[in-house]
């Protein structure tokens, strides 16, 4: 008589499990990269732009920061990647750059909360309900800081003009029109992820523009 075929082993015992083939594919993508090809990259941000910004935002609570620091996290891991040499998978590596620049923004943010903790809004005595904000007169702008605006604002559009050309055009899409990432991926034809990469390509190019005024 023939013996009767065991199928109770688990199926992750016959096929490659979810998370190998996510590092599988992550190595994939750093070899192309490594030989030239950006296009891997734009797939890395598809791929962990989402998880990264709720990873970020779970932390600082505050929209515009998780954006900001998730847009650096991919800069950072764009300068390093010719360099990462797999020691972790690449999903990790992301995750602690990501991780650093939340804390480090976080700290930064809780100091300067701490250095300004005496609000306009309080009474100026506790038997009086006149706040500092109707004390002290409003501050309005000298003709000196109006002056030194308008030159950091020059300086800004001649660093933009020497972009490239698809770099500052999603740049000036999401920044000056205000418009979602959705919105900049049915207008240029293009896919989200390429949209993030060029808006984070777009930003660290700025800075080192502009000599890290940006920051």
């Amino acid at each position: 008589m023939g013996t009767i075929a065991d199928d109770s082993r688990p199926k992750a015992t016959t096929a490659m499990s979810t998370k190998a083939q996510e590092v599988a594919l992550d190595k994939a993508l750093v070899a192309r990269f490594k030989a030239g090809d950006e296009s891997a990259f734009e797939e890395m941000v598809s791929r962990y732009w989402d998880r990264i910004y709720a990873m970020v935002h779970k932390l600082l609570r505050n929209t515009q920061d998780a954006e900001e620091v998730t847009q650096d996290a991919f800069i950072r891991a764009h300068r390093g990647l010719e360099n990462f040499r797999g020691d972790s998978s690449f999903s990790t590596w992301l995750y602690q750059i990501a991780t650093n620049l939340a804390r480090n923004r976080y700290w930064y943010w809780w100091r300067r909360k701490r250095d300004k903790s005496v609000s306009f809004d309080q009474p100026i005595a506790a038997e009086s309900s006149t706040t500092l904000a109707e004390v002290f007169p409003a501050e309005v702008e000298s003709p000196e800081d109006i002056t030194i605006t308008n030159e950091f604002k020059d300086r800004v559009a001649a660093a933009m003009d020497l972009l490239n050309e698809k770099h500052r055009e999603a740049l000036v899409l999401r920044n000056v029109r205000n418009l979602t990432y959705e919105e900049i991926a049915d207008e240029l034809q293009i896919s989200i992820g390429t949209v993030k990469s060029r808006i984070a390509r777009a930003r660290e190019s700025l800075r080192e523009k502009m000599g890290n005024e940006l920051l």
